[in-house]
This record gives C-alpha cells, sequence and structure tokens, in this order.
C-alpha cells in the first residue's frame, strides 16, 4: 500500500511539547507517561495507553486504524498543557 505519510524511525526527539508528567501529577509519585514529543523532522510522537483493542470496533465510520497503528489515549491535561507549544500552522 502506498501512502501519503509514513513514519520516519530514524527521526530523534527535539524537545518535550507541554510539560512531563511528574509536572502535571498524573505519574503516582514516579515519572512515566503519558508525554508529546516533537521529532526532529517536525513529526510528533504520543506516549500514552494503547487502547486500540478497546475502540476499534466504536471507530466512527471514516476513521480507520491500520494494521501497524494504534489509538493511543492520552489525559485531557496532557494535551492542553502542549497547546502553546504546538504551532496554529
Amino acid at each position: 500500500m502506498v501512502r501519503s505519510w509514513e513514519a520516519d524511525p530514524s527521526a530523534s526527539f527535539v524537545r518535550r511539547l507541554g510539560k512531563s508528567a511528574k509536572e502535571l501529577d498524573i505519574t503516582g509519585g514516579r515519572d512515566g507517561c503519558p508525554d508529546i514529543w516533537e521529532l526532529d523532522n517536525g513529526d510528533v510522537a504520543v506516549i500514552g495507553r494503547d487502547l486500540t483493542d478497546s475502540y476499534r470496533s466504536r471507530l466512527p465510520g471514516d476513521a480507520s486504524v491500520a494494521p501497524d497503528e494504534r489509538i493511543v489515549i492520552l489525559p485531557r491535561g496532557t494535551l492542553i498543557a502542549a497547546k502553546h507549544d504546538i504551532p496554529d500552522e
């Protein structure tokens, strides 16, 4: 299958978008996920809970998950904390 976009596995982590899980106090006292990172090619890496199996059957009609993709869930606060680091364009 030919895709218009493909993830680059050689891209490196550049900067965290938002605050760490520890700063947001959602780690239970230890560092860990969830997290959002900008990569050196401009793509974004998301660290969260893989709930693909729980959500796959409930996807909206115009959404799909390829065999090499996952549905990753983040706490709302993680995304809100990253908003100021995400450009409008």
